[in-house]
Formats: structure tokens, C-alpha cells, sequence
């Protein structure tokens, strides 16, 4: 850290101690002019961006997720602490990814592949939106796969 009045690399720690807004406070001296002076140290953090089919990146935002999911539970006989706890899982997941930057596709299918295991007609719901389903044959054909794989 550079001294601020004299430019002198060495400084030295006098004090240190929590601050507001996840900040550690620091209190340095310089070793060459003698002043004293104040620096806040904060984690730099870098956001965990979501890449669009167009390629627009925007940061992840729970309340999207959350909301996607809800609409496609929305009168389904699930438990809402269920539903919370699928959210979590999946906003675990998505922000411990080694990449900071992750497909809307992929977030999509974590999404589809957590509902398919909650419910039937809740994932079927998400999947009519996600997959931009176009006629009632393309609803038909994915409650077909989902009949086989409940069949099995």
C-alpha cells in the first residue's frame, strides 16, 4: 500500500477491524512521513453472468428463477419449503460452476431436469415455455416421453 501524502511503498498495519458492508477497516502508518491514514479492504466478487440465446449476458438473478419455477408449480400440490429447497440446490449449483459465465440453455435444462423429478405437469408447464412448444402435438409428444419413462 502506498503512502498517500508521500508515495512511500512502506507502510505498516496499525489497526484492524470489521467494518460496514463486509469491509475490513485498516488504520496504516507510513514508515517514511510518520502519517496515518484509513483504507477499507472488500472481497471483490465477480458476478456469475447468464449468457441469452441472443447472446445478451445479464447477472443471475434468483428472483427470475424463482419466479419461472413458481408459475410452473402455481396451483400444484407441492410444498413450498419443497420448492424452496429445489431453488436452493439450483442456485448452489449454478453459482459454484467453474465458469462465470453460463448458457441460459444449461440453467434451463438444471431447471427441467429438477422439475421432471418434482412434478409431472409443473415440469411440463416450465418445458411448454422453455422449449417455446408450438401446437398440441409437441405437448403431446412430451407427455409421451414422460409416460414411457414413468412406465419403466
Amino acid at each position: 500500500m502506498n503512502c498517500p501524502f508521500c508515495g512511500a511503498e512502506d507502510t505498516k498495519v496499525t489497526d484492524s477491524r470489521p467494518s460496514d458492508n463486509n469491509a475490513i477497516r485498516r488504520r496504516r502508518e507510513c514508515e517514511v512521513c510518520g502519517r496515518r491514514f484509513t483504507t477499507y479492504e472488500k472481497v471483490e466478487s465477480i458476478p456469475t453472468m447468464i449468457v441469452k440465446k441472443n447472446d445478451i449476458r445479464e447477472p443471475y438473478d434468483r428472483e427470475k428463477l424463482e419466479g419461472g419455477i413458481y408459475r410452473a408449480c402455481h396451483k400444484r400440490p407441492i410444498p413450498v419449503a419443497k420448492i424452496n429447497e429445489m431453488i436452493d440446490d439450483l442456485e448452489n449449483r449454478i453459482l459454484s460452476a467453474d465458469e462465470k459465465e453460463i448458457p441460459s440453455s444449461k440453467v434451463g435444462e438444471m431447471v427441467m431436469d429438477a422439475l421432471r423429478e418434482l412434478d409431472d405437469v409443473a415440469y411440463v408447464r416450465f418445458a411448454s415455455v422453455y422449449k417455446e412448444f408450438k401446437d398440441v402435438d409437441t405437448f403431446l409428444k412430451e407427455i409421451e416421453k414422460l409416460a414411457k419413462k414413468g412406465s419403466k
